[in-house]
């Protein structure tokens, strides 16, 4: 979730159901065909991305992980702040217990019969001095893809969430081989995910280079228009956070920007071949709901016409999809996210 960035549902029967597809054995994998397993998915976001689980006001449970597959999502993408549960020096070591944790949520996924996507999420320091974090960075990437090597091919890893500020432009394609080669180590073909700079807004892909890898997915995320999916989120600017009724009514005007963008990312994904997960999009609950699950709806519309996998920001915080005091799913949302689902 990009904390600091600037930056309708229609008939059901007008959105097909996606196949439960699973994703192909390890030794011979298909990222095309891995993207496409990931499908629906869900971020558990505002639990293990926090300074510490539960924070902000979230512990995930198992019961969730079955929520959420029987709702009919497909993944989980788990934001993860390890950053906070390493040693500050080398060789970085990440808190066992911490590990442990993480070992329950692959368990939970693998379960349920979901993909997982598992990320490096809010390390702060190192968007701010990438230079000097780098190192740190790769050695918790070589710890997390030792651990993680023999799991199933629907697990997934993500290198890092949003790099923003001074991890740019060069910064940020320079950090991504030595990265890339910290996972490649131990799992020489398991499915990467990659965006560009600048929160992984879709704007910046021209400034993305990847790496010759056959096994990387691009990720883009997308919140506009942002004065619409943060209105009155009180981290955003004090010009955003004092927004209120701002509705969305899935206008020709309205879609316009959204589908110019989406063909931007088709587009560099064609000429550069490689699939397109949309790794987060929501509105903040001060929105209303029927504009909330409108433009949700549209999203996901315009994102499965170009062949994106998706997750949705996020299960159950301030732009949840899911009531854990009513235990129960926001039913226009629900539906707008899986548009046959009852």
């Amino acid at each position: 979730m990009r904390y600091l960035s600037p930056i309708v549902v229609f008939a059901a029967s007008l959105v097909p159901t996606l196949p439960a597809a699973q994703p192909p054995k390890a030794d011979k994998p298909d990222v095309f065909a891995i993207n496409k397993a990931l499908g629906r998915g869900m971020n558990l976001g505002n639990a293990l991305e926090a300074p510490k689980e539960g924070d902000w006001g979230l512990k995930l449970e198992a019961g969730y992980f079955k929520i959420i597959k029987d709702a009919g999502f497909q993944t989980v993408r788990v934001p993860v702040k390890w950053s906070v549960h390493a040693a500050k020096d080398a060789p970085y070591i990440v808190d066992d217990d911490f590990f442990k944790r993480i070992d329950w949520v692959l368990d939970q996924a693998e379960a349920n019969k979901l993909n997982i996507i598992l990320n490096c999420h809010h390390y702060d320091e190192m968007d701010k001095e990438p230079d000097k974090h780098l190192p740190r960075l790769i050695g918790l990437w070589e710890q997390i893809a030792k651990r993680y090597k023999d799991r199933p091919a629907s697990v997934v890893f993500e290198l890092l969430n949003e790099p923003h500020d001074k991890l740019i432009d060069d910064k940020w394609n320079a950090a991504i081989p030595p990265l890339l080669k910290a996972v490649r180590a131990t799992n020489p073909t398991r499915p990467v995910i990659v965006g560009p700079p600048f929160w992984n807004g879709i704007w910046a892909l021209l400034k993305l280079k990847l790496p010759d890898d056959p096994n990387l997915i691009l990720t883009v995320h997308f919140y506009d228009p942002f004065e619409f999916t943060h209105q009155g989120a009180p981290w955003a600017s004090e010009k955003v956070r004092k927004l209120s009724g701002i509705k969305w009514e899935g206008t020709d005007t309205e879609l316009k920007p959204i589908r110019a963008s989406f063909d931007q990312a088709a587009e560099w994904a064609k000429k550069n071949n490689r699939p397109v997960f949309l790794g987060e999009f929501g509105a903040f609950e001060k929105a209303d709901m029927t504009s909330r699950a409108k433009w949700t709806g549209a999203i996901i519309r315009e994102a499965e016409a170009r062949g994106f996998s998706w997750a949705y920001w996020e299960f159950a915080s301030g732009f949840g999809a899911y009531n854990r005091d009513a235990k129960a799913w926001h039913d226009p949302l629900l539906k707008a996210l899986i548009p046959l689902s009852k």
